[in-house]
């Protein structure tokens, strides 16, 4: 029997599985987040005919007469290069600019994408449209995120309630006017436990001693009638205050169930020059309670929650994973990857670090295959397929020529 239509069935074989690849990546041209795939082949082993011959002193060498059984598919790789950004204005939609891969589970297998398409569940849960939880980094009560713990699925609840903080500390800044009289800052909100409102303020009335200065801390007290603390400060000679700048205030009962109130009050900002006093209370840490109204997402992957009560707090991040060969990714479906002996073990690390790249928000990264390459190898392919197919007819005749030698 002849070898070429051995030759020409694998030619056919290959031509097809590559046309299967081809088809599969027209039909995801607008998969998101789809890696397009490529077919190589290779040449199959070889007959042969006569050994190569080394020179001799009378002749020269004789090159191997070799002929080849066919061609085989070589590889399917899956090619990472980025597909195009599409905005699309949706909060929980995410794509990487960089080589990093999303990282999901379905509570016992772990899985990689680079389809940011997720959306929040019933339980706040992300998820993907098959319901694969995304993963990465809660935040904790204060709001801290801690890259280094194990991941787990994120959660975003709408809704949800962050619980009243008691003012604790304070900042004073400003200037005091070096020999003035007595003076008092605006008044400033601070918390209780419960989350109600009390009016703060400091009066600064002048020692004797030029530069010392009496500080006493009001709270619900318009008139000045009953200081909750007094202290004693001085400035030196060159407007800053002498050690001892930070002081404790209370406690101070809000008479209405909560806590009592203990402040620590820092001036170490607070100066004494000749202009006009400007000293004010710049900052207090304790806020009411809140509910999140919504939240968004930064090139980090971290999720920050606004609540009602003007609080903005980090919710949790979105983990991103690195292989050292991506290629060798399997596919599982559903826009889906899974580790292989040859993909390398996954980097779990946080976006922007070790070359994960960062993550547009509202943005969806579209399938990498190119219309035009696919429809030339298209054409490659079906010309490819004739030729072997021409390759077995031709062969077929031979062999009836042969046939009709005994007639």
């Amino acid at each position: 029997m002849m070898q070429s239509l051995f030759a020409g069935v694998s030619g056919l074989r290959s031509h097809q599985r590559r046309m299967d690849v081809i088809g599969n990546n027209v039909a995801n041209v607008n998969t998101i987040g789809f890696k397009a795939a490529r077919t190589t082949f290779q040449d199959v082993l070889y007959n042969t005919l006569r050994g190569a011959g080394a020179p001799q002193s009378n002749r020269g060498g004789t090159n191997p007469m070799q002929v080849g059984l066919g061609v085989q598919v070589a590889s399917i790789d899956t090619v990472f290069t980025p597909g195009n950004p599409q905005s699309t204005g949706v909060d929980t939609d995410l794509m990487i600019q960089g080589d990093g891969l999303f990282v999901v589970s379905d509570g016992q297998r772990t899985f990689y994408t680079r389809a940011g398409n997720f959306f929040p569940d019933s339980d706040g849960t992300l998820v993907t449209p098959g319901g694969y939880k995304v993963l990465g980094w809660r935040a904790d009560a204060l709001g801290n995120i801690d890259v280094f713990q194990p991941i787990g699925p994120l959660k975003i609840e709408k809704g949800s309630v962050i619980q009243a903080t008691a003012t604790s500390n304070t900042v004073i800044t400003g200037n005091i006017e070096a020999g003035g009289g007595p003076t008092r800052t605006p008044d400033k909100i601070i918390y209780d436990s419960l989350g109600f409102e009390h009016d703060f303020h400091l009066r600064f009335t002048p020692g004797a001693a030029s530069g010392d200065w009496t500080v006493d801390v009001f709270i619900d007290d318009p008139g000045e009638v009953s200081p909750v603390s007094s202290t004693a400060v001085t400035f030196s000679a060159t407007g800053t205050l002498t050690p001892g700048t930070t002081f404790t205030a209370g406690p101070y009962d809000p008479v209405n169930g909560a806590n009592p109130l203990n402040l620590t009050i820092d001036l170490s900002a607070l100066t004494q020059f000749a202009d006009e006093t400007t000293a004010k209370i710049a900052s207090q840490d304790g806020f009411p309670s809140g509910t999140l109204e919504r939240f968004a997402f930064d090139s980090n992957g971290i999720i920050t929650g606004y609540y009602s009560n003007g609080l903005r707090r980090s919710l949790g991040q979105v983990a991103m994973a690195l292989f050292t060969n991506p290629g060798g990714l399997e596919r599982q479906g559903e826009s889906l990857f899974a580790e292989s002996p040859n993909s390398g073990t996954a980097d779990i690390g946080a976006a922007n670090s070790g070359g994960r790249g960062a993550i547009l928000p509202s943005t969806l990264e579209m399938s990498n295959v190119e219309l035009a390459q696919e429809f030339t190898d298209m054409i490659l392919t079906q010309r490819g397929y004739q030729a072997n197919s021409r390759v077995i007819t031709t062969s077929d005749e031979m062999l009836q020529e042969l046939v009709n030698l005994k007639r």
